[in-house]
């Protein structure tokens, strides 16, 4: 009986463990390379932050261009000192005067929170978006390493 209860858990810590291989190995091979100035690809720092708790924490993304109108932003957030999270996300949008005005969505599963709409803009040297569940709401803010 014990052993179906640890299951999940055990199954679903894998899956973010095995999430947090992956981002550091494409967080090492983005770093290699000098920050693109022209384009909102490559590394970046900074943080995430609740609006309706007191919830936030150390943030970290790598953004890949995948298409002419889509990206693929890579996420590693930290909560507290021992857990951390990765998880990829689609955005679309638009490039205007070097600025990309995106949106997006993921589902992250139940347990993380369900799925997370984005709403953002993004510079060759700042990228800004606002995030939101049924639970939760908040920002990322992040700048280039």
């Amino acid at each position: 009986m014990k052993s179906r209860l640890l299951l999940p858990p055990i199954l679903w810590l894998s899956v973010v463990l095995a999430g947090c291989t992956s981002f550091e190995s494409d967080w090492k091979a983005t770093t290699r390379h000098p920050t693109p100035t022209n384009d909102i690809s490559g590394p970046w720092i900074g943080t995430w932050q609740n609006t309706n708790n007191a919830h936030g924490d150390q943030l970290r993304a790598v953004v890949k261009r995948v298409g002419l109108h889509a990206w693929k932003a890579h996420f590693h957030a930290h909560y507290g000192r021992l857990l951390t999270f990765s998880y990829e996300a689609r955005l679309t949008g638009d490039e205007h005067e070097g600025r990309v005005q995106f949106t997006g969505e993921q589902n992250l599963g139940w347990l993380a929170g369900g799925t997370f709409r984005y709403v953002g803009e993004a510079s060759p040297t700042n990228f800004f978006s606002t995030y939101e569940n049924a639970y939760d709401s908040g920002t990322f803010t992040l700048h280039r390493p």
